[in-house]
């Protein structure tokens, strides 16, 4: 299996690129097939789940060419296939997108339940009740979601009962291909929300309202290939200004969009962070000691939810107590135990983590129990003293485009190893021959 193996104690210094939204490639890849046409899109990050998600459209049955490390091409007139493969599908969350995309373009689809990080409960009600206001008849069996509308799609109001960015990524799809007004209600204002109706509306859509709770689509019977370029990954630019703060280093990030990282900037600042925004970067540095905080996670424009791990890492040796409320998932603190093998001092409740600040924390072996906690692990590993081994770093990967790279270039010191499959004694999850001596304990 492949490590990542990091030598804490460096100060981050220097400049880190940020690449394309993962949240909005993983949408707007599978809405390149309701053009029925080619699609050139740009700025794509270099991650697992792109690669994914191209392999599903390659298995139904279109083209996907990569031009270059951060572009492809898809061509999806010869799409002839609506039934996505299970091995495929269980590897991400996201792969539920190609239920709205091949239902604008076909009028029905199958596709297994999603995989990816596992929070808790992930009902998809919400993404079904829009179909059926739209005229689908939505069924699940075998794990399997089935999706047939004989009469044609009709635009009708969507009234969601929660915010929810999945569902209302999937209705959008749907309904830019379904006859008359589809009128989403307390629909997500995520800014990947808003890059999908772009490109949407660069195919021949006509997506308004898109970044408000109430989003209109009037349905085009055709639509037509485009060029569009993703906007920059804002929980990228979100980890690289936590893992600056955390280490008190200085990073300049290229290639953001300062409006969009407004809730996290505010969080650091209350940190005592120092932080500068230009046109399309950002320099963060830190001189003093991080303060306490307290966070909330909540749908845009509050807080990420995919940015609290990476705060906790911060947390651990911020002066005080901090705390973190989860506002989106039940579930999203599996990350905490593992922070502990490194001295975390932090407590679960429920929704509630509380994290009191210590001196230091010690390099241990930790796992990434997901894309994001796996983050916080790297965050965590970078402040420590000594050496952190990282194992289930296929988790990071999905969501970070060259991570290694990129935090190299900036001073860290991290390498992916390859090693045994018996690194790690299954029974204890520590390293075959360790003894009360290893520091694993």
């Amino acid at each position: 299996m492949d490590i990542f193996v990091v030598q804490g104690g460096q100060k981050l210094k220097g400049s880190i690129t940020v690449g394309g939204a993962k949240n909005a490639a993983v949408a707007i890849i599978p809405a390149a097939i309701l053009s029925g046409d080619i699609c050139r899109i740009e700025n794509l990050p270099t991650i697992s789940d792109v690669e994914v998600i191209s392999k599903i459209l390659v298995q139904l049955g279109a083209k996907v060419k990569r031009i270059s490390s951060s572009v492809i091409e898809i061509d999806s007139r010869e799409l002839n296939s609506t039934q996505v493969s299970q091995e495929l599908a269980r590897n991400m969350r996201a792969s539920y997108y190609m239920l709205g995309a091949l239902l604008g373009r076909f009028g029905h689809a199958r596709v297994p339940m999603p995989g990816g990080c596992y929070f808790g409960v992930r009902p998809i009600d919400q993404h079904l009740k829009g179909f059926e206001a739209l005229g689908a008849k939505t069924g699940l069996r075998d794990g399997i979601i089935s999706l047939t509308a004989k009469d044609g799609l009709k635009g009708a109001c969507v009234p969601l009962d929660v915010v929810s960015v999945g569902a209302t990524i999937n209705i959008m799809l749907a309904a830019v291909r379904a006859k008359g007004l589809t009128v989403i209600e307390h629909a997500a204002k995520e800014p990947h929300i808003v890059d999908l109706a772009n490109f949407l509306n660069s195919m021949g859509a006509d997506v308004r309202g898109a970044g408000t709770d109430v989003i209109k689509i009037r349905g085009v019977s055709k639509m037509h290939g485009a060029t569009y370029s993703i906007i920059p990954d804002q929980i990228e630019a979100g980890t690289y200004m936590i893992a600056a703060a955390a280490t008190g280093g200085d990073i300049t990030i290229k290639n953001v969009t300062p409006k969009h990282m407004e809730s996290i900037s505010k969080k650091l600042m209350e940190m005592g962070v120092e932080i500068y925004e230009y046109d399309d970067s950002m320099r963060i540095t830190r001189s003093g000691p991080l303060k306490a905080c307290n966070v909330t996670t909540m749908p845009h424009p509050g807080f990420p939810t995919d940015m609290q791990p990476q705060m906790a890492a911060a947390m651990s040796i911020a002066k005080g107590v901090s705390s973190i409320t989860e506002g989106v998932w039940e579930n999203r603190f599996q990350y905490v135990e593992e922070l502990k093998k490194l001295g975390v001092n932090a407590e679960v409740q429920g929704r509630v983590a509380k994290f009191t600040g210590v001196e230091k924390l010690i390099g241990n072996h930790v796992k990434a129990t997901d894309l994001r906690g796996g983050a916080a692990m790297v965050i965590a590993a970078l402040i420590a003293e000594g050496e952190t081994y990282i194992r289930e770093i296929y988790h990071i990967e999905r969501g970070y485009e060259q991570l290694i790279d990129k935090l190299v270039g900036v001073g860290a010191v991290i390498d992916r190893r390859t090693v045994p499959d018996d690194f790690y004694s299954e029974k204890t999850g520590k390293p075959d021959g360790c003894n009360a001596d290893c520091g694993c304990n």
